[in-house]
């Protein structure tokens, strides 16, 4: 198994820019993992492949208004600062103050130990956050920075807000819509930096018809980083080391995927990050999901997996060389997916993030 298997030809005009107007109304591919059988649908046709006592299971992490820009205190000079993760292990929290692993531009005027902040600015032109470079990051070699972020408003989630912008993939060029259709409409704790994608395509009148079907409704949560947009370099992806996440799956979630199980249903993953958060928490020895509470992991799923939970997979199409892709592999056949993703690219499906879906049965 080479990195280049997961390769294939992308024409930059199928990437989509811009979401679907109507979220469910997007396209669906419908393929049959045993058989690599596909079938053109539309995204409100999920709930016919669902049978009353599945269980479908979604990330309900919200993206974080991640993306700061201010100007350099002391110069003015234009700067950003992109907030990755919060450590909590470096410095204690206050309501007004905490500590962040961050990417800053312009790194080479940034550097930790010269007294670098960069002030940021609300809608009146008043500074509402500042962010005081103070070290170097976990990963140094990609200009990770840890940073002091103050304000003097009530709150940093406030200040957040007032001068935060919600981050979207480098691959996205001038969006200018709603930034809130980046969100999905169950959203709830506001942790990632970038949006668990399959998501999108559900409304809340498409949710309630599955409910009404019989269909149960659960929710993990996995804090979605931005290495998920990162492509494995490595020409062997064994050799790739994947990036941590932090993931929390309660009891009543795997209360409901050992009661579908013991029905004969299916537990239908809406997302690969509630993919890794399942199969994360499922003990190999012990054969059961046990809870977890935002635990960390770096389950790298590579054709060859078993896995011991998710029997059916909704998905968006993946950058290719992703580990992403290499995870939608591992649940099928690595040919059949291939053929699959030819079969969008033929057919002019809109990839990546605000673009269509996939459903592997």
């Amino acid at each position: 198994m080479r990195t280049d298997d997961f390769d294939y030809q992308l024409p930059e005009e199928r990437i989509a820019q811009a979401p679907a107007p109507i979220r469910d109304q997007c396209k669906l591919l419908v393929m049959d993992r045993e058989t690599g059988q596909v079938e053109d649908r539309v995204f409100r046709d999920i709930i016919d492949y669902l049978e009353p006592g599945d269980v479908l299971v979604a990330n309900e992490t919200r993206v974080m208004p991640a993306r700061l820009l201010g100007a350099k205190r002391g110069t003015g000079g234009a700067a950003e600062v992109f907030l990755l993760r919060e450590r909590f292990d470096l410095e204690p929290k206050t309501s007004n103050k905490a500590i962040w692993e961050v990417l800053v531009k312009p790194g080479k005027r940034l550097k930790p130990g010269t007294g670098a902040a960069v002030d940021f600015c609300d809608a009146e032109g008043n500074v509402a956050l500042s962010a005081e470079i103070v070290d170097w990051g976990a990963n140094q070699g990609r200009g990770e920075r840890i940073a002091r972020l103050t304000t003097d408003l009530p709150s940093l989630d406030e200040a957040l807000h007032a001068v935060g912008h919600t981050p979207l993939p480098p691959y996205i060029k001038g969006y200018v819509g709603d930034e809130e259709m980046y969100q999905t409409v169950y959203a709830k704790a506001e942790t990632s930096a970038a949006a668990p994608t399959a998501g999108l395509h559900f409304t809340p009148e498409l949710i309630e018809q599955c409910k009404a079907k019989g269909v149960q409704w659960c929710t993990v949560e996995l804090e979605v980083g931005l290495d998920t947009f990162r492509i494995v370099d490595e020409e062997d992806p064994a050799e790739h080391i994947i990036h941590t996440e932090y993931y929390t799956v309660s009891q009543q979630t795997i209360d409901a995927c050992n009661a579908a199980h013991d029905r004969g249903n299916k537990v239908v993953a809406v997302g690969t990050t509630s993919v890794r958060s399942l199969e994360s928490a499922f003990d190999r020895q012990a054969g059961c999901l046990r809870p977890r509470d935002r635990e960390a992991t770096s389950l790298y799923i590579l054709p060859g997996y078993e896995f011991g939970v998710v029997d059916a997979l909704i998905t968006n199409f993946h950058v290719p060389r992703s580990t992403l892709l290499m995870l939608v592999s591992a649940f099928s056949d690595r040919e059949k997916v291939m053929a699959a993703y030819r079969h969008a690219v033929a057919q002019e499906y809109r990839f990546f993030s605000f673009g269509d879906a996939m459903l592997l049965k």
